[in-house]
């Protein structure tokens, strides 16, 4: 026999269950399959939800919503040389080739371009061939937007084309070629097209190019909108672009709200630290 008082046997705990939360929180990572706890807590937040990190963290956990990751190899790890960063949205651009295949298996390739700075995608061109002469025609129509100053690409022959280094000539763009073998000189890219994989490709199937067109454009377009990026203070590409246009015409102002952001992130930081050294409970 165990000495147990009968208050303590017949206690029920009173604490909220949190139904209504945990629902909203399935439901989000049902919807966006690739997010983990906090882009869900950024997207929760901005529904009016009065809730802290630790909590989402805990129902996430509970609730079996963990991100299964792939394990990285451990290799020989050499010196590595800091990329050099540009400083203002739109100085400089990155670009590469993704490739998928359709419903019946003919595949199509995808260009993708990123903003090194403010994370936006200006465009996504698909279709089954694409060519020198097919980049400048995207290069050409982004134009009424502005260029970059620079655009990093690998050594693929669309990039190393004649057509390519003559409209880069003709509009003062500097190409910048990576270095055989190293797909870390584009690593802004890679990561683009990584998330690109995960959240889209490998989620939808496509039954002709049509709708592939339309899925990937839908995709973009909610990226540049609605997706939270961690590397900018989990603003959206669009919300970071406003800022800075907002900097550009109230400097305090602009040093205010970049201080917050990173303030925001040290915090958040500290917070992961301590959870995953047991010094902090979710």
């Amino acid at each position: 026999m165990l000495k147990l008082e009968r208050s303590v046997y017949y206690y029920r705990s009173r604490k909220d269950p949190q139904t209504e939360l945990r629902v909203r929180l399935k439901d989000l990572a049902a919807a966006r399959v690739r997010y983990g706890y906090e882009r869900l807590h950024t997207l929760l937040r901005r529904e009016g939800w009065q809730i802290n990190l630790k909590r989402v963290y805990r129902l996430y956990h509970e609730e079996g919503l963990s991100l299964r990751l792939k394990t990285k190899k451990k290799r020989i790890s050499e010196r590595r040389v800091p990329l050099s960063r540009p400083a203002a949205p739109n100085e400089c651009w990155s670009m590469d080739f993704v490739h998928d295949r359709l419903a019946d298996g003919r595949p199509f390739r995808l260009l993708t371009l990123v903003d090194n700075v403010s994370r936006v995608s200006p465009a996504i061109e698909c279709d089954f061939s694409l060519n020198g002469q097919r980049v400048v025609a995207l290069l050409e129509r982004l134009k009424a937007s502005g260029l970059p100053q620079m655009i990093k690409v690998d050594n693929g022959s669309e990039f190393i084309s004649k057509a390519l280094d003559a409209w880069a000539h003709r509009h003062g763009v500097k190409l910048e070629f990576s270095r055989p073998g190293t797909p870390t000189d584009n690593a802004f890219i890679e990561s683009f097209n990584d998330r690109l994989r995960q959240e889209c490709l490998n989620q939808n199937w496509f039954l002709s190019l049509a709708d592939a067109r339309e899925t990937i454009e839908n995709w973009r377009q909610d990226y540049n909108e609605y997706r939270p990026h961690s590397s900018l203070g989990q603003q959206t590409p669009s919300e970071f672009v406003a800022d800075w246009q907002q900097t550009r015409t109230d400097p305090k102002a602009g040093f205010l709200n970049l201080e917050m952001s990173n303030n925001r992130v040290g915090v958040r930081l500290n917070r992961f630290r301590s959870i995953c050294e047991g010094t902090l409970y979710p």
